[in-house]
C-alpha cells in the first residue's frame, strides 16, 4: 500500500491511536519507540515478549520513557491462557476452577492478586475476563476459559473478576461480546455461527456482559462470530447492529470496545486485514487488537494508512475515527490516574494455590493402594488451540516428581496411545493425565486400554470434566494451570 500519512497530522495520529499492535523481542524495538512519538497509544505483550517479571518491568519502563500514558495490554486470563507465566504455567487457576468453587470473594481475591502482579510489571490493560457462557461442552476454544455453563454463575464471577482486577488500577476487558460459548468452531480458523433465537441470546449470553458493565468494566472485546438473530451478514466485530446499537444503545455501555485479534482467519481470511480494520472501526470498535501473529512495523503502517485512506475516501467518517481515538486516550488517562492502587493491595502469593485446592473434585471409584513410591505419568496430549498456545507446560509431573522422587513422565497422543503408555510404564503404577477426554475419542480409548489392564490407574482430568469419573482415583482440576497441577499432585499422594 502506498504510504499516505506523514505521521504528524491529527488524522494520522488518530489512526495510530486506535491500533494495539504487538512486536517481536523482549526489549523495546526502535520502530515502536518512533511510532509512540507519532501517536501510537497502545502496545500489546504476548508470550514471546515475556521472560521474567523483571524483564517485563524493564520493557514497559523503556516504552513509557517514550509515552508516559501508554496502554500496555496483555492477554492474561490466568489458568490455561497465560502470558505472564507462559514458560511455567499460571500461578492462578482459570475461570472454570473459580466457577467450580463458586465463591465470588475468592474470584475477586485471585483477580486482585493477578492485577497486583500485572501492575507491578507496568501492564495496565488486561484482555480478560472471558464472560462466555460455555453452553456447548464441545466448544474447541472456550471450555475451561469460561466460569461455567450457568448464566447466573458466569455473571456473578465476571463481575467479581472485573472488580478485583480493576481495584489494582489495571483495566479489565470483558470478552467475547456478544458471547462465544455456544460455538463449535474456533474463530482463529473460521467464522463461527451461533444459530439461537434472540430470546435465548438475551437470556443466556448477554447477562454476564450486563454484569460486567454494572461492575464498571473499562473495556469489552468483540467476538468474530456470526449471530444471525442479530446480524445475518456480518460477524460481531464488524457489525454496527451488535457493537453500536446493542452494546452501546441497548446495554448503555460507554467504555472502550476493542476487537479480538484481527489476524484471526474469521476476519483476515474473509474480509482482508486492512479492510476488516476499517469495517470494525466503522461498526463501533475503538481499538484494534493486532500482533498475535503479524508483529512488524509494516503491518502497523499498512493499517494506519488504510484508516487514513478510508476517511479520505468517505468510507469511514473522520468523526468516528476521532471518537474511537478519544476513547483509547480516555482509558489511558484512567489507568494513569489509577496507578498506585496495586501498591495499596497487600500481596497474597498463595491465593492461587488455595483456590486450586478448593476447586478439586476427587472421586474414588474403586479400592487401590496408597501411592508413596515413584509413579509413571502418562500424559495424553490433545492438540492445543491458538489461544492457549504450545509454549506453556501443563500436567502434574513437576510437582509429583518433587513429592515422589524418581517419578517419570512421557506424552502420548492418537490411536494406540493407551497401549504405548502401558508398555512404557513397564509395571509401574500409572497416573494418566487427560484434558477434555469427552472431546477426543482416542483419549477415551487410551483410558479404556489402561484401566482394563491396570484398574489401579489414577486419572487426572485437567480440562472440562464432562466424561464420567473413572480410575481407582479420579481427580478433576477444572483447568491446567500450574497450581491446578500442584493441587492434583497433592491429592494423588494423599489418596
Amino acid at each position: 500500500m502506498t504510504t499516505l500519512a506523514t505521521g504528524t497530522d491529527t488524522l494520522t495520529r488518530d489512526a495510530l491511536a486506535v491500533l494495539q499492535p504487538g512486536f517481536d523481542g523482549t526489549t523495546a524495538p526502535d520502530w515502536v519507540r518512533r511510532r509512540l512519538g507519532e501517536g501510537l497509544a497502545s502496545v500489546a505483550l504476548f508470550g514471546r515478549n515475556v521472560v521474567t517479571e523483571e524483564q517485563v518491568t524493564a520493557l514497559t519502563a523503556a516504552l513509557r520513557a517514550e509515552r508516559d500514558d501508554l496502554l500496555v495490554a496483555i492477554d492474561e486470563e490466568s489458568g490455561d491462557v497465560t502470558r505472564l507465566d507462559v514458560r511455567t504455567g499460571s500461578s492462578f487457576p482459570g475461570n472454570h476452577a473459580l466457577g467450580a468453587v463458586d465463591d465470588p470473594d475468592l474470584t475477586r481475591a485471585v483477580s486482585r492478586e493477578l492485577g497486583r502482579r500485572l501492575a507491578a510489571c507496568g501492564v495496565n490493560f488486561d484482555w480478560a475476563p472471558s464472560a462466555d457462557v460455555n453452553a456447548n461442552p464441545d466448544n474447541p476454544v472456550i471450555g475451561v476459559r469460561s466460569f461455567g455453563a450457568s448464566t447466573d454463575l458466569v455473571a456473578r464471577h465476571t463481575a467479581a473478576w472485573v472488580q478485583g482486577l480493576q481495584s489494582t488500577g489495571v483495566a479489565a476487558c470483558t470478552k467475547h461480546f456478544p458471547g462465544h460459548g455456544d460455538t463449535n468452531v474456533d474463530s482463529h480458523h473460521a467464522v463461527p455461527r451461533i444459530d439461537v433465537d434472540a430470546d435465548t441470546l438475551y437470556a443466556r449470553e448477554l447477562p454476564p456482559f450486563r454484569a460486567a458493565i454494572a461492575a464498571g468494566t473499562r473495556a469489552i472485546m468483540s467476538a468474530h462470530i456470526l449471530v444471525p438473530a442479530l446480524d445475518a451478514d456480518r460477524p460481531g466485530t464488524l457489525s454496527r447492529r451488535i457493537l453500536t446499537e446493542l452494546l452501546r444503545g441497548e446495554l448503555g455501555y460507554r467504555g472502550l470496545i476493542v476487537t479480538d485479534g484481527m489476524e484471526m482467519r474469521a476476519i483476515s481470511g474473509t474480509y482482508g486485514l486492512e479492510h476488516g480494520v476499517v469495517l470494525a472501526i466503522a461498526a463501533g470498535a475503538d481499538a484494534i487488537c493486532v500482533g498475535g501473529g503479524l508483529c512488524d512495523e509494516g503491518t502497523v503502517l499498512n493499517l494506519r494508512d488504510a484508516l487514513v485512506a478510508a476517511v479520505r475516501s468517505g468510507e469511514l467518517s473522520e468523526e468516528r475515527l476521532a471518537d474511537a481515538a478519544a476513547r483509547v486516550r480516555a482509558l489511558a488517562a484512567w489507568t494513569a490516574g489509577a496507578r498506585g492502587g496495586a501498591a495499596e493491595t497487600a500481596p497474597d502469593p498463595e491465593i492461587g494455590l488455595v483456590a486450586a485446592r478448593r476447586a478439586l473434585r476427587v472421586t474414588r471409584t474403586g479400592p487401590a493402594a496408597a501411592i508413596n513410591t515413584p509413579v509413571y505419568i502418562a500424559q495424553f496430549e490433545p492438540e492445543r488451540n491458538i489461544a492457549v498456545g504450545d509454549q506453556t507446560p501443563w500436567g502434574v509431573a513437576v510437582e509429583l516428581a518433587r513429592l515422589l522422587p524418581g517419578t517419570s513422565v512421557a506424552s502420548f497422543t492418537g490411536d494406540g496411545a493407551g497401549a504405548d503408555a502401558l508398555a512404557a510404564a513397564d509395571g509401574r503404577r500409572i497416573v494418566a493425565v487427560v484434558r477434555d477426554e469427552h472431546r477426543h475419542p482416542w483419549m477415551g480409548s487410551a483410558l479404556d486400554t489402561l484401566l482394563a489392564a491396570r484398574p489401579d490407574t489414577v486419572v487426572v482430568e485437567m480440562g472440562l470434566p464432562q466424561a464420567a469419573p473413572r480410575g481407582a482415583l479420579h481427580i478433576a482440576t477444572y483447568g491446567a494451570a500450574r497450581v491446578c497441577g500442584a493441587a492434583a499432585a497433592e491429592a494423588v499422594v494423599a489418596g
